[in-house]
């Protein structure tokens, strides 16, 4: 990784208690000095993996840049539970986009701070999966042949959830969504489809590209820190379990994100100029039914009949990831 990992020594649980350590090694969420960034106040659902990972990423930007920081936005969930008119929960200067051209606008932004020399001031962009994958695509491909000095961040909940669970480029295979009903041989969404947008920013061979999700905050914010010393075109992929389109308890958000990691559904790594540098190792393998079983978007995998053959199919995703990118650890 991108830093040194802090160890802590809980027998049975994850529990990072940051505030027990020197101040200097503190995450930013458990420093007092953070920006709240994005406010309470906001009206997510409860559970919400989009707020938690966006809180993260812009408190982490605030930290690495001193406070001078512009985000331009697009139309989605993240937007509308942020900012209902005439009420807003971001405490820095935010920029609301249409749904596909917030890689376009935030290059605007970033154009006319370089002509006034202001130099110190970075841009970040920001919108879920379907203004990122789909709606935003040429845009945000633009932005990265053109190399533009913008950090794009997309929040990946892998449906258009703002608008009714709708099926997006992002969504995986056999997921159940408003346009892929569970019914039939190949119940869901079909296999064979979509876009990996974090190999795709590796195409264009961009100075960074990186994954997180929201289960590993220090291991996020230090992404975060990392995309802000380089200049240039920057893409952050992190994963956001949405309680409601998922079909999750609300208190497990974090649970089901570290699970799409461990299981290899969900690889998570670095890349420099269209080269992996690092990953984030798989600590102990799991089935991919321990990440599925739990979101009743998959349910009708485990009914009265369970498609073993999809599981299996799933299951090849997963090993291929880790077989593509080594993430299981490595013994002596």
């Amino acid at each position: 990784m991108a830093f040194q990992p802090v160890k802590f020594y809980q027998t049975g649980t994850f529990t990072v208690g940051n505030r027990l350590l020197d101040p200097g090694e503190r995450s930013v969420q458990a420093n007092m000095q953070r920006t709240n960034s994005l406010n309470s106040g906001h009206r997510a659902c409860q559970g919400c993996g989009e707020a938690l990972g966006a809180r993260y990423a812009i408190d982490a930007a605030m930290n690495a840049t001193g406070n001078q920081l512009i985000a331009a936005n697009a139309t989605g969930c993240l937007e509308v539970f942020s900012t209902p008119y005439p009420e807003t929960s971001w405490q820095i200067p935010w920029i609301h986009s249409l749904f596909g051209n917030t890689a376009a606008v935030a290059t605007g932004i970033a154009a006319a701070l370089k002509v006034k020399g202001r130099h110190d001031v970075r841009v970040i962009a920001q919108g879920g999966d379907g203004g990122t994958t789909d709606i935003g695509f040429g845009c945000l491909s633009g932005l990265f042949e053109r190399n533009d000095d913008v950090l794009f961040i997309c929040y990946d909940n892998e449906a258009y959830m703002n608008t009714g669970v709708q099926r997006s480029s992002a969504t995986p295979p056999a997921a159940r969504t408003a346009t892929t009903a569970p019914v039939g041989s190949e119940p869901g969404n079909v296999f064979g489809q979509g876009k990996n947008l974090p190999l795709i920013a590796m195409a264009h061979e961009i100075p960074y590209v990186a994954t997180a999700t929201v289960a590993e905050l220090r291991d996020l914010e230090a992404k975060v820190r990392r995309a802000m010393e380089i200049r240039g075109a920057r893409y952050l992929h992190i994963l956001v379990p949405c309680p409601l389109g998922w079909g999750h308890e609300a208190n497990d958000t974090i649970r089901i994100a570290r699970l799409a990691k461990e299981t290899g559904l969900f690889p998570v790594f670095e890349a420099e100029r269209g080269t992996v540098v690092s990953v984030s190792r798989i600590r102990r393998r799991l089935p991919v039914e321990e990440y599925l079983r739990p979101q009743k978007r998959f349910a009708h995998l485990f009914g009265g009949t369970p498609r073993a053959d999809i599981l299996a199919r799933l299951q090849q995703i997963a090993d291929r990831n880790i077989r593509r990118f080594g993430l299981l650890e490595e013994t002596d």
